[in-house]
């Protein structure tokens, strides 16, 4: 437990390291943007006078790195500047998009989670045999498809043809909980399939070793019940794919915002959208930094997670 604690903390204590790496990338290449902060805050019809009197005000003529600590001192205070006219904190509109993302992602992770569990381990456990073979099938199929046109396809399919679900749009949980189901359940399975077919090529690999060493013959010898040596090998199995877990997060989140825009969900997506085409830096600095902590955030717990799983690891 002390080899756990002292890793764990090491841990954390990188956090703020490499969260003011994430800032300072995220600043420098923002300033490299064509866009000019007093246009758009002040309109076409600014006079060059009072665009030069908004960048004198606003710090804009300041050095670089005078700039930077100055939006490093605005972040500890959760400040993280104001939208394009008409003038909304960024920080507010974070704060109301940033749950959907969140709920897409990790909905999107639990279910690639349970089929690459389920198709890892039926496919180790019937080794060589059809639905070894069927799940192979779908693991290649799986990675090869993005999931944006599989979200598409989905669209055309569940939406337009069956009318089963939704093509776009969002309904609160705290609305109407089956609605909320509904609407996310397409975004969701777009999002984890890709996901999931990743995961269980290294599932059903760690399976099949796990499942031909010596002790799982003799449990089976001394007959255990299957149910209980699958638990067993699935728990030293778990090690390796729990190893990728956090990059595939990233890759959930880096997805979600795509994936919100086709199926217009109001999420971190949407946002980034609308700073983009809108020319908001504050607005695409803001959700950027945000998706970029969090992704930062899931790692470590991630490492945590794996520390607790494998006790071996904590000796080095």
């Amino acid at each position: 437990m002390v080899a756990f604690l002292r890793l764990a903390l090491r841990r954390v204590a990188m956090m703020p390291v490499m969260i003011l790496g994430i800032a300072l990338l995220v600043f420098v290449v923002l300033q490299f943007s064509p866009v000019d902060p007093a246009f758009n805050a002040l309109g076409e019809s600014a006079t060059p006078e009072a665009r030069a009197a908004f960048a004198e005000a606003n710090g804009l003529n300041d050095p670089l790195p005078v700039r930077y600590f100055d939006f490093l001192g605005q972040l500890l205070h959760f400040d993280l500047g104001m939208t394009v006219p008409p003038s909304q904190p960024v920080i507010d509109r974070i704060t109301a998009a940033f749950p959907l993302t969140l709920q897409l992602t990790f909905l999107g992770l639990l279910l690639a989670v349970v089929l690459a569990v389920v198709s890892g381990v039926l496919g180790a456990m019937y080794r060589d045999r059809w639905p070894d073979q069927l799940f192979r099938v779908f693991s290649m199929a799986g990675v090869a498809i993005p999931s944006f046109w599989l979200g598409v396809l989905l669209i055309q399919q569940f939406a337009l043809n069956v009318r089963i679900f939704p093509t776009g749009g969002y309904t609160n949980p705290a609305d109407s909980f089956s609605g909320w189901l509904t609407t996310m359940a397409l975004p969701a399975f777009s999002l984890a399939v890709p996901v999931a077919a990743s995961l269980a090529r290294l599932v059903r690999t760690s399976m099949v070793a796990e499942l031909d060493r010596d002790y799982v013959r003799t449990a089976r010898g001394n007959g255990l019940p299957v149910f209980l040596v699958v638990r067993s090998v699935l728990r030293n199995a778990l090690v390796t794919p729990l190893t990728v877990l956090g990059v595939k997060v990233g890759y959930l989140l880096s997805g979600a915002v795509v994936i919100e825009a086709i199926f217009d969900l109001p999420g971190m997506g949407k946002l980034i959208l609308e700073g983009v085409t809108g020319g908001d830096v504050a607005l695409v600095q803001g959700t950027v930094l945000t998706i970029a902590i969090a992704f930062l955030v899931v790692n470590v717990v991630v490492d945590l997670l794996y520390l607790l799983v494998n006790p071996r690891i904590r000796t080095v």
